[in-house]
C-alpha cells in the first residue's frame, strides 16, 4: 500500500501549485480550488482540514501572505503593489491581515532584511474582500460564524477576539440646565453613529449601552458585560454659545484611561468637534478606516446651527420612542428642514418616526408623509445610510418587499454596525420574505452587536430570537436549548414559552400538549391575540372546529376593534373554520380577503397559498400548478413541513398521487438543505 505520508505530501503539493498559479486572482477561492482539484467542496474542506488543520480559506490566505512576505523581502515592489500581486484589492486590508499574521506591518519588512524569515504568530486571517468568503454558496455561513463564534465563546467563558470592539456610554449633562440634555445626548449619538460606519470595528448598539445611564457598575464590569475592549465615556455642557465636552477612552479590562481630552467649540462648530472626537478614537485604537468610510464620517449634515438644534430635539424624542414622543418628534424635524431644505438626515429621521407610528396599524395615516420625507432624504444625500433605511421603511409599509431589500442591504453597507438595519433585515427574512438561512444570519449578527450578559432581559430576548431562527431551519434540539437559556435569564419571557410550545410539538408531535401550553400562556395575558389565533389554529388541526370558531370569533373582534393589519395570511384557515360551523357568508368574506392578500403576496409562500385556495374550490390543475412552483422554492420554514399534511379533512386534490409526490419532494428538499447547512456549521465548529 502507498505510504500515507507521501500521499499527504502529494496532495499538499498539488494544492500549493494550484493556489500559486492563481495567487494574484482575488476571485480565486474555495469553489474555484475545489473545481481545479476535481473535488466537491465538502470533500475538499474535510481533506484540507485533516491534512493541514486549516480551513481552505485559511490555507489560501496563508499562501497569499507568505508570497507577500517573499515579494517584500525581495525589495523591488512597494506594499501597495505587493498587495495586488497576491490577490488583495484593498491595501489597508492586506496590511491588517499581514500584521495579524506576522506580528508587524509589511512596511517594516525592509528594516528586518538581515533577520531570519519571521515565523507567523497567529493563524492566517481570512480575507473578507475575497470571493472565497463571499461566494453565494457560503456567504450566510461566514456571517453566521462571526456572530456565533463570539456568542459561543462568551457562553463557554473563553475570550473572543475583541481587540477592536467598543461601546459608547451615555454622556452626562454637566449643566444645571436639564433642557440641554437633548444636546448632550445628540453628541453621544453622533459619536456612536460615526464609529458605527467603520467596518473594522465592532460597535455595541445604543440600546445596549443606554441601560448604563443610571447604572453604578464599574468600568471593568461594564466592559465584561458588553464583551468589549474599549469604552467611551463623556460629559458636557453648553455655556452660552460654547459647548464644552470631556471625552475619555478607557481600556475596559484594566480601567486604564488611554486618553482624556476636553473639546471646546462654538455651537456652530459642533460638527468639527464630532469629527475630531471620532478621529481621535480611531487613531488611538488603530482601526482600519477606508476612504469611503472617512468621507461618510466627515460629511456635515447641515450648515445651519439652528436647524441642527431642532433636529437634535427631534432625535432625542425618536430615540426615547413611544407613540406620543414619536408624534412630537416630527414637528422638530420639519422645523429643521424648513430652515435647511437640504437637511437629508432630518428628513430621514422624520420618515422613521412615521414608520414606527404606522408599523402595526391597519390604517397607515403617515404613509404619504413617510414617502415624501424618504424621497427628500435620498434626493439631498443618496449615500446616507439613514436615507436608504427610510426609503426601505416606506416600501415595507407598502408591502412592496422586493423594493425594500436593496435599500436595506445598501444601508448596511454604508452603516455596517447599525443595529436598526440588522433588526429590520432579521424581521424581513423572518416575516416579510421568509428565508431561514438569512434569518439565522441576521439573528446571529444582532446577537453579536447587542447581546449584553449583564442585562438578563435583553439576553433572554436575543436567545429567543436565535431559537426562533434555529427552529425555522429545522434545528429542534438547538432551538429548545436556546429557549431554555432564554427562560433562565428571564423566566417571565412569555414569548419564549409561546414559541417553546410549538418547538416541543416539533419534537414530540403532540398537538394536545401544544394547545394546553398555549392556553396556559393565554390565561396569563388575555390580550395576547396572537396566542388566541394559534389556539384556534391548533384546534382546527385537531378537528375541533367549534373550539377553533370560538377562538377565531374573539380574535377577529379584537383585530377589528384595534384596526390591526395583522395575520392576513390566516384568513383562509379562519374562513374554513367558519364554513365548517355553517357561517358560509362570513367564510366567503374571509376567503375573498385571503385571495386578495395572496395576489399581493411577494413571499416564497405565495404559491402555497394558492394551492390551499384552489384545493378548496376544486380547481385541481391550478392547485397542482402552484404546488409544482412552490416545490422549486428553497429556504422554507420548518413550520410548513410540520403542518404540510396535517389537514384533518384533505380534499380530493390533496389525495391525488401527483399532489402527494410533490409534498414528499418538498419535505425531502427541506431536509437535504438542512443537512447541507448542518454540515457547513459543523465544518465551522458551530454545531
Amino acid at each position: 500500500m502507498p505510504d500515507s505520508s507521501i500521499i499527504a505530501r502529494d496532495f499538499q503539493s498539488q494544492l500549493a501549485g494550484i493556489i500559486g498559479k492563481n495567487i494574484a486572482n482575488e476571485q480565486f477561492g474555495v469553489s474555484e480550488l475545489a473545481e481545479a482539484m476535481n473535488m466537491s467542496r465538502s470533500n475538499l474542506l474535510r481533506k484540507v482540514k485533516k491534512e493541514t488543520n486549516l480551513s481552505v480559506s485559511q490555507l489560501i490566505s496563508q499562501a497569499r501572505l507568505k508570497k507577500g512576505m517573499e515579494l517584500l523581502r525581495e525589495g523591488s515592489l512597494n506594499v501597495s503593489e505587493v498587495s495586488h500581486r497576491v490577490g488583495f484589492s484593498s491595501t489597508s486590508y492586506f496590511i491588517k491581515c499581514f500584521r495579524e499574521y506576522y506580528g508587524f506591518p509589511p512596511g517594516e519588512v525592509g528594516k528586518r532584511a538581515n533577520e531570519p524569515e519571521p515565523v507567523p504568530i497567529a493563524p492566517p486571517p481570512t480575507n473578507g474582500k475575497m470571493k472565497f468568503l463571499i461566494g453565494t454558496t457560503i456567504a450566510v455561513l461566514v456571517l453566521v460564524a462571526l456572530g456565533w463564534i463570539s456568542y459561543s465563546q462568551w457562553r463557554l467563558g473563553t475570550k473572543p477576539d475583541v481587540e477592536k470592539s467598543i461601546a459608547v456610554l451615555p454622556f452626562k449633562n454637566d449643566s444645571n440646565d436639564s433642557s440641554n440634555v437633548y444636546l448632550i445626548n445628540g453628541l453621544m449619538e453622533s459619536t456612536l453613529n460615526n464609529l458605527q460606519k467603520i467596518k473594522d470595528l465592532r460597535v455595541i448598539s445604543r440600546t445596549s449601552s443606554e441601560k448604563y445611564r443610571t447604572n453604578a457598575k464599574t468600568t471593568p464590569e461594564i466592559a465584561k458585560e458588553l464583551n468589549v475592549t474599549y469604552l467611551v465615556e463623556g460629559s458636557g455642557q453648553k455655556i452660552g454659545d460654547r459647548i464644552v465636552l470631556n471625552i475619555q477612552l478607557v481600556d475596559g479590562k484594566s480601567d486604564r484611561h488611554l486618553w482624556s481630552r476636553q473639546y471646546r467649540r462654538q455651537a456652530e462648530d459642533i460638527f468639527a468637534m464630532q469629527q475630531e472626537i471620532s478621529k481621535d478614537i480611531v487613531e488611538e485604537i488603530q482601526a482600519v478606516i477606508t476612504p469611503d468610510e472617512k468621507t461618510r464620517i466627515e460629511k456635515v449634515p447641515t450648515q445651519n446651527a439652528e436647524a441642527y438644534d431642532s433636529f437634535l430635539k427631534g432625535l432625542d424624542l425618536l430615540n426615547i420612542g413611544g407613540h406620543d414622543n414619536l408624534e412630537k418628534s416630527i414637528p422638530f424635524f420639519q422645523e429643521a428642514t424648513s430652515m435647511d431644505k437640504s437637511f437629508a438626515l432630518a428628513y430621514a429621521c422624520a420618515a422613521m418616526s412615521c414608520y414606527y407610528l404606522d408599523q402595526f396599524q391597519e390604517e397607515k395615516k403617515h404613509l404619504d408623509d413617510l414617502g415624501n420625507f424618504a424621497d427628500n432624504a435620498l434626493l439631498y444625500d443618496p449615500g446616507l445610510g439613514e436615507a436608504l433605511t427610510a426609503k426601505a421603511m416606506h416600501y415595507l409599509l407598502k408591502k412592496e418587499y422586493n423594493q425594500a431589500l436593496p435599500y436595506l442591504e445598501k444601508g448596511l453597507e454604508y452603516h455596517p454596525n447599525s443595529g436598526q438595519i440588522i433588526q429590520l433585515l432579521g424581521d424581513f427574512y423572518a416575516h416579510k420574505m421568509p428565508n431561514t438561512g438569512k434569518y439565522l444570519e441576521y439573528a446571529l449578527k444582532g446577537l453579536r452587536l447587542d447581546a449584553s450578559p449583564g442585562d438578563s432581559v435583553a439576553v433572554s430576548y436575543f436567545h429567543l430570537q436565535l431559537a426562533n431562527a434555529l427552529i425555522q431551519s429545522g434545528f429542534v434540539d438547538e432551538s429548545l436549548k436556546h429557549l431554555d437559556i432564554s427562560l433562565e435569564y428571564f423566566s417571565k419571557n412569555a414569548f419564549a414559552r409561546y414559541i417553546r410550545a410549538f418547538v416541543l410539538y416539533a419534537k414530540n408531535g403532540d398537538l394536545k400538549v401544544t394547545r394546553r401550553l398555549l392556553v396556559a400562556e393565554f390565561k396569563k395575558d388575555t390580550n395576547r391575540f396572537d396566542i388566541l389565533q394559534d389556539i384556534g389554529k391548533v384546534s382546527y388541526y385537531l378537528g375541533e372546529y367549534d373550539t377553533a370558531y370560538q377562538c377565531y370569533e374573539r380574535f377577529n373582534r379584537f383585530r377589528k376593534s384595534q384596526k390591526l393589519d395583522v395575520y392576513a395570511h390566516e384568513n383562509f384557515l379562519i374562513g374554513t373554520v367558519y364554513e365548517k360551523v355553517g357561517e358560509t357568508e362570513k367564510a366567503k368574506e374571509f376567503y375573498e380577503s385571503y385571495r386578495k392578500y395572496m395576489y399581493t403576496n411577494q413571499t416564497a409562500y405565495r404559491h402555497l397559498g394558492f394551492v390551499a385556495y384552489y384545493c378548496r374550490t376544486g380547481e385541481s390543475e391550478k392547485a397542482l400548478e402552484h404546488l409544482r412552483l412552490f416545490a422549486k422554492e428553497d429556504n422554507i420554514q420548518y413550520w410548513i413541513i410540520l403542518f404540510l399534511d396535517k389537514d384533518p379533512e384533505p380534499t380530493e386534490t390533496e389525495r391525488q398521487p401527483e399532489f402527494k409526490a410533490l409534498m414528499e419532494e418538498i419535505e425531502r428538499k427541506f431536509w437535504a438543505n438542512h443537512e447541507k447547512l448542518k454540515l457547513k456549521l459543523e465544518e465551522q465548529g458551530l454545531l
